[in-house]
């Protein structure tokens, strides 16, 4: 009796000993396995972290899409991939932003912008000033403002904000005189004087250098006017001061201004490797803003 009692405690013993090992295994592989995920959880997140945030910006191609391949590669660095597209007009960059198939963009001056914002009923907004294109009044026909005749062909942009940007370059050089209060959104009815009797025609902004050789007089933005191959500092008959108020600005939406990429994206325009290069590239044909 007491051979068969030391059997079934011996027995049990094994057994308890069994249990006890397996569920020791059980947790350290438990351990293990959870280390593994763990491991496995940190490397994806580090690689999420440093994986390269991509940025659409639309642009015009002179100087805008020139400034921002000069600033792709320190963007790149930061961690911002630039995807640039370029515009040769001045609508489809602000519908396209608004519409998200662009994170920003980099054409357009303040009172522009806040015509744009008004017509198409968005809230696009400025984020950084970036340089000043100085509007300028070219010809093929004439070599000075003098020889300019009654009722010579004046070519103007189209859109509100350009147009009275011309008027207003126009009234400064003695040519027209407007209306008080006429501002920035002059128009060609706002004109009070014009003793030359000039005729006014106004068209599309880019298309503008293409009709130096039909008019007397044209009013271009210097960056149609440097792609079209003309040299503002040298060609122009008379041109804005460097203090322009209509500097070129970084745009984007409310829900992305503050994001870090954006926020990497304005510093880098606004560094002095940017301003040193659009200095040594444009010699005063773009000023920087900052």
């Amino acid at each position: 009796m007491k051979k068969w009692t030391f059997a079934v405690l011996t027995l049990a013993l094994v057994v308890l000993l069994a249990a006890c090992g397996n569920n020791s295994s059980t947790s350290n592989n438990a351990a293990s396995n959870q280390g593994s995920t763990d491991s496995k959880a940190a490397t994806e997140t580090e690689s999420t972290s440093t994986e390269p945030v991509t940025l659409k910006v639309g642009a015009s191609p002179v100087p805008h899409a020139e400034i921002l391949e000069h600033i792709k590669p320190e963007l790149e660095k930061e961690g911002v991939k630039l995807e640039i597209v370029e515009f040769t007009d001045y609508i489809l960059p602000n519908t396209q932003l608004n519409e998200k198939e662009l994170d920003a963009n980099f054409f357009q001056h303040q009172p522009y912008l806040d015509d744009q914002n008004t017509k198409l009923g968005t809230d696009l907004v400025g984020v950084a000033k970036v340089h000043v294109e100085p509007f300028g009044a070219y010809s093929k026909k004439i070599k000075s403002i003098d020889e300019l005749k009654e009722g010579a062909k004046v070519a103007i942009p189209n859109d509100p904000t350009n147009g009275g940007r011309a008027l207003l370059l126009m009234e400064k050089n003695g040519l027209i005189k407007l209306k008080d209060g006429a501002g920035i959104t002059a128009t060609v009815a706002d004109i009070a004087e014009n003793p030359k009797k000039l005729e006014f025609i106004e068209i599309e902004a880019a298309a503008l250098p293409r009709q130096l050789d039909e008019v007397d007089l044209a009013l271009i933005n210097t960056n149609y006017a440097l792609e079209a191959g003309l040299v503002p500092t040298k060609d122009a008959l008379f041109i804005e001061d460097a203090d322009s108020p209509y500097a070129n600005l970084l745009v984007t939406r409310q829900d992305n201004k503050d994001s870090d990429a954006i926020k990497k994206l304005v510093a880098a325009l606004n560094s002095e490797d940017t301003k040193k290069f659009i200095e040594e590239k444009y010699q005063g044909s773009i000023v920087p803003a900052f």
